[in-house]
């Protein structure tokens, strides 16, 4: 059976191969793991990749213990919940204003720049999942700071944090496109350049243009658009009155290229208040192997309620789940 690898795995593949360090090859690792196909032609591939990313790890593990010392990244955040967005934007743009909204952090707010100087994690609690959001380190002028560049390179998704009030607006929305290529992230839609090549990082991107609640004039919005990216999706926000927000959460999640999925033990009801999280495009058998890896190796059939033809429809293990699909797994 072909593997039927998809061009996305091949860049991950391409970055394994020019990577230098360990950190840099477990993360493109990684990647062609979650980019994988999962199906009987790419057992030995995944096997594979499983092998060699366990051999790394213990490998980076054994170096720290024998040097005595441990890698600390600063502008790595762990990944938390059902994905992760960076914010990202010049100083004093409404950055940790935007987290504090969303989110159960507290982060130092203030009238003056660089406010913020380490990335800072907050939960933004979305229906029955958490979305992890990261605050950075203001970007202001070339050379970009590297932990800003890492934390957005390292995210699912970036969102652009503008203030259309300020005197340097427009400036700030021209160095927005600027920073995003020197984090190597292509907006997803956009064709990859030669230049970037394989290194490339495509992900989501949307802009934000605060303090809604004020009067602002089309044209400078535009501008500002413009100069930013005509092609990125955007939205007005205020921090201040809510505007905007409730609408965000549901945008920020939908960048995550997920599903949640409930499973049910058969005669019972499922557990709505537990999804599982899935990349989009995963399926049934992939849900079956995050559940336990004996439920996968047994697998007979499954019913899915939600994005079936009709309720409790018999599926085998490739068909494709949607958001909120309920399945019964039969072993």
């Amino acid at each position: 059976m072909p593997a039927n690898l998809t061009p996305q795995y091949m860049s991950a593949e391409e970055r394994f191969k020019k990577a230098e360090t360990a950190a840099e090859k477990i993360e493109a690792l990684r990647e062609m793991q979650a980019l994988l196909p999962k199906h009987k032609g790419t057992e030995k591939l995944q096997a594979d990749l499983k092998r060699r990313l366990s051999k790394l790890l213990e490998e980076q593990e054994h170096h720290r213990r024998a040097s005595g010392a441990r890698h600390h990244d600063p502008g790595h955040v762990p990944r938390e919940g059902a994905g992760q967005i960076a914010i990202v934007g010049p100083p004093n743009s409404g950055k940790s204003s935007l987290l504090a909204a969303l989110t159960h952090a507290h982060p130092e707010i203030a009238d003056y720049p660089f406010t913020t100087h380490a990335p800072q994690p907050g939960m933004m609690p979305f229906e029955d999942v958490q979305v992890q959001l990261v605050d950075t380190p203001p970007f202001a002028h070339e050379p970009f700071d590297p932990v800003i560049v890492t934390a957005a390179r390292g995210a699912d998704g970036i969102a652009v944090v503008l203030d259309p009030t300020s005197a340097e607006a427009l400036a700030h929305a021209a160095a927005a496109p600027r920073f995003l290529a020197r984090a190597r992230v292509v907006p997803s839609g956009r064709a990859v350049s030669a230049e970037m090549g394989n290194s490339a990082h495509i992900l989501p991107v949307v802009l934000l243009l605060g303090k809604a609640d004020l009067a602002m004039d089309a044209r400078a919005d535009a501008l500002l658009r413009e100069a930013a990216g005509a092609d990125l999706p955007w939205r007005r926000i205020s921090c201040r009155t809510g505007a905007g927000l409730e609408d965000l959460r549901r945008a920020l999640f939908g960048m995550l290229s997920i599903v949640r999925v409930y499973a049910k033990e058969p005669g019972k009801r499922p557990d709505l208040a537990r999804p599982f999280v899935l990349r989009r495009g995963a399926i049934v058998l992939d849900l079956a192997t995050l559940i336990h890896k004996d439920l996968a190796a047994h697998f007979r059939f499954a019913r899915v309620w939600g994005s079936a033809r009709f309720g409790g429809q018999p599926v085998e293990r490739d068909h494709v789940l949607a958001d909120r699909d309920v399945v019964e797994i039969h072993a």
